[in-house]
């Protein structure tokens, strides 16, 4: 593991109809499974097939430390729907949020490799909405797609 990860927020955007079967097993792969459902990733050449494939249906972009503690803080959960916290980050290893927020950041450790923890964050819809068409792509002016930095925005608007 000599190369450097980024670590990759990806946001589903739009509904669960009228997906195709093969775009909806991606999305199931990635933990995916309703609308404002979003997850952290890596950018490892599998995860980057998997975004384009279901491009038409999720956002993403390289997420910032400080996003991904927020994350960890306001929406992060354990089996059994209780909050994630410092305590049972202990257990896990870490000394605090902040520790595995960077060990996440950095690419040390994988979201969905974290036992017991939910591979994913439950967030709302975001304030004052989307900025475009949840049916065009972000280039394009719309919602979907990649994003880059912007994804940052995003998230702060939907926690």
């Amino acid at each position: 593991m000599s190369e450097k990860r980024t670590c990759l927020a990806v946001i589903r955007v739009r509904g669960v109809s009228d997906v195709f079967r093969e775009i909806k097993d991606t999305l199931k792969m990635l933990h995916l499974s309703r609308n404002c459902h979003a997850t952290l990733v890596d950018d490892r050449p599998s995860y980057v097939g998997m975004l384009r494939k279901a491009r038409n249906y999720v956002t993403w972009g390289e997420v910032s430390l400080e996003n991904i503690l927020l994350l960890l803080r306001k929406r992060g959960r354990i089996v059994g729907n209780r909050k994630l916290t410092d305590d049972y980050v202990k257990e896990l290893g870490y000394k605090s949020l902040e520790d595995l927020a960077e060990a996440l950041h950095v690419g040390k450790v994988e979201f969905e490799g974290l036992s017991n923890v939910k591979p994913v964050f439950r967030l709302h819809p975001p304030k004052k909405g989307f900025t475009g068409k949840v049916k065009r792509s972000f280039a394009a002016g719309g919602v979907t797609g990649y994003r880059r930095e912007a994804i940052n925005d995003l998230i702060k608007r939907m926690v």
